[in-house]
């Protein structure tokens, strides 16, 4: 069991500690970890358990638990995002601005966004599918689970 392995590591430490476990795992061991570092659990952990106030909430792959829980998008940036746009709109689909020149696309897979673009004959300089981070996907399920909130 590993209580918070990482922190306070260099990345040299931080590579080792993940080698470690992975190679305990390898063995046919099973491996507990326990950390804050959201991040971290996303690259390194396979199974995710997720307690809160007591009650399991959650006993499932790392995968699973993201691609559940977490509504899919997809991110595209276009020359032509007006005519874009104005293609893509439509019921159940959902189109925002991202950062970088981004717009954030839901409603659709990266697949119909390109067919559409195609289609049309619009210009593609990046079709992303993005799922939530497991950092979001965690705080959202367990969002009423929680004894105390920070202010604000």
């Amino acid at each position: 069991m590993f209580d918070e392995p990482v922190n306070g590591l260099d990345t040299e430490g931080i590579r080792w500690i993940r080698d470690l476990m992975r190679s305990m795992a390898g063995e046919g061991r099973t491996v507990f970890v326990s950390s804050h570092l959201m991040s971290e659990m996303e690259l390194t952990a396979d199974q995710l358990i997720v307690i809160g106030q007591g009650r399991l909430l959650a006993d499932t792959t790392m995968r699973d638990f993201i691609r559940g829980n977490s509504r899919a998008a997809t991110l595209v940036r276009s020359p032509q995002w007006k005519q874009l746009r104005a293609v893509l709109e439509g019921p159940g689909v959902g189109v925002q601005p991202e950062s970088q020149g981004r717009w954030r696309v839901t409603g659709l897979d990266a697949a119909a966004v390109g067919d559409i673009a195609a289609r049309h004959r619009i210009h593609l300089h990046e079709l992303s599918p993005r799922l939530a981070s497991l950092e979001e996907v965690y705080m959202q399920m367990t969002n009423q689970s929680v004894e105390y909130r920070a202010g604000g």
